[in-house]
């Protein structure tokens, strides 16, 4: 673990990293205790007061040759996301990219740091509202995006004058440790950036525990996140949360048809479907549902799964548990009822022996209650619903516990403008496939989270206000 600029092994045992294609062993990590985790909170106190007190562009001049570092072992960190995470190395390179855009973005924010004077209702006073760093940051990564994750919330975190402790996912800890081992190079100083690894439930606890830290990020599940935001209540710490999705794709009976359709394969099967973001359920016009069903199915089909080394289409779930986790779900919807358009199921034969492989499914389910359109996948399994009518598909989308992102297709302008209003949903994808962008803001509503990341609003999430009032009387 990278603790005030030294690599340690910490004080507890070990836990193996596996490669989901294959079931080997590629590295073992610290298990971090909870005296470990509260060494690396420790670490980030001594150091948040110097950096905060450099130049803002001085600490975007640094995130900046952090990400030059990056760029320069760029294949490096992609081969090394493959092997812990599973995505097909295509798929990791582009994560790699979006590690770039995150830090740049986020450093070249650094001259955007505002405040505001404000008129005063007495003589002789002005009301200065200015922002401030929170002080430490504890950023707990989800194992689907392990890189970019990190990247998103450690470049705002350092340009607006925090300091950094990363825990990232147990299963897909190295790609963190990656990025933060490359601190030293870039010339940012011991104690800005940690990086400890290990469990969420012992160093994750400790550290939203602790008064050492002052504002928790986490992107992960809905259950994890609402035990940390009961914990962080504890300390009234503030707390961010990017959680579960169930996004609906919505297709109108005016759609362009094979628009839609390679979006809702785009949307379904990256990353095996573990994106928060993914087409969860489809609910289709009754007078396209067949057309678009046979042309969603036959692109299924025709995806390819396997070493994600060679770059097929789909790679493997990242671990066993998730395979096992969702033929259940389609066990279950099958005896609901649910009819099976495409049955791909587990893998386990021949190329598929070893390793966590599940291939894309697809059924039809009649009622909005059935657990597979209620309960988030994360994999290559998909429901598909007929609807008559705007007004009715809006309720349906909205008839979930899940607000993070929705999806609609459709020519006609009014609904295009109508969506926004209707559709409860932090994120809202018009005509086209998922992919946020570093200048938007990715956010959710209801039990997806809360707070958000990205852009000018993400950015400022890193910052607290303080007000002053100037009376020179």
């Amino acid at each position: 673990m990278l603790i005030d600029g030294a690599w340690v092994a910490g004080s507890g045992g070990r836990l193996e990293v596996d490669n989901p294609a294959d079931e080997s062993v590629i590295a073992t990590i610290p298990e971090a205790t909870a005296e470990d985790a509260i060494a690396a909170l420790e670490a980030a106190r001594r150091a948040q007061p110097g950096w905060a007190a450099l130049p803002a562009v001085a600490r975007g001049t640094a995130v900046n040759a952090l990400a030059r570092e990056v760029e320069a072992r760029s294949e490096d960190l992609a081969r090394l996301i493959t092997l812990e995470q599973g995505k097909p190395i295509g798929q990791a390179r582009g994560e790699v990219s979006a590690v770039l855009m995150f830090l740049r973005h986020a450093a070249s924010g650094a001259r955007r740091i505002e405040g505001d004077i404000v008129a005063s209702d007495l003589p002789n006073e002005e009301i200065h509202v200015r922002r401030h760093p929170h002080g430490v940051v504890v950023a707990l990564t989800a194992w689907n995006y392990p890189a970019a994750l990190c990247a998103r919330k450690l470049g705002p975190a350092l340009v607006t004058g925090n300091t950094f402790v990363l825990l990232g996912h147990e299963i897909t800890p190295l790609s963190g440790l990656f990025i933060c081992g490359l601190a030293e190079k870039a010339g940012i100083p011991k104690g800005v950036i940690n990086a400890v690894t290990g469990r969420g439930a012992v160093a994750g606890q400790a550290m939203v525990e602790s008064r050492l830290s002052d504002l928790v990020t986490m992107t992960g599940s809905t259950r994890a996140g609402k035990q940390i935001y009961r914990t962080g209540a504890e300390t009234m710490k503030v707390v961010r949360l990017e959680l579960g999705g169930k996004a609906p794709f919505i297709v109108m009976e005016d759609a362009d048809i094979d628009k839609a359709v390679e979006a809702a394969v785009v949307a379904r099967y990256t990353n095996c479907g573990q994106i928060c973001t993914c087409n969860e359920r489809m609910y289709l016009h009754r007078a396209i549902r067949d057309e678009f069903l046979d042309k969603f199915v036959s692109r299924s089909k025709a995806l390819t799964i396997g070493d994600p080394m060679a770059d097929p289409d789909i790679g493997p779930k990242v671990s066993r548990i998730e395979v096992d986790k969702i033929a259940q779900m389609v066990r279950t919807a099958k005896a609901e009822g649910a009819e099976v358009l495409l049955d791909g199921g587990p893998l386990t034969d021949g190329a598929y022996e070893k390793g966590y492989w599940y291939a894309p499914t697809v059924l039809s389910v009649g009622d909005n209650t059935s657990s597979l359109i209620q309960n988030e996948v994360f994999g290559p399994v998909v429901p598909a619903m007929t609807f008559d009518s705007f007004e009715e598909v809006v309720e349906l989308a909205n008839d979930s516990p899940y607000g993070l992102s929705a999806y609609l297709f459709t020519r006609d302008y009014r609904r295009i403008a109508r969506a926004p209003y209707a559709l409860k949903f932090g994120e809202i994808y018009l005509n086209r496939a998922n992919g946020e962008q570093v200048q938007g803001f990715h956010t959710g509503w209801k039990e997806s989270g809360l707070g958000g990341e990205d852009g000018k609003y993400g950015f400022d999430g890193y910052l607290r206000k303080q007000t002053t009032y100037h009376n020179w009387g």
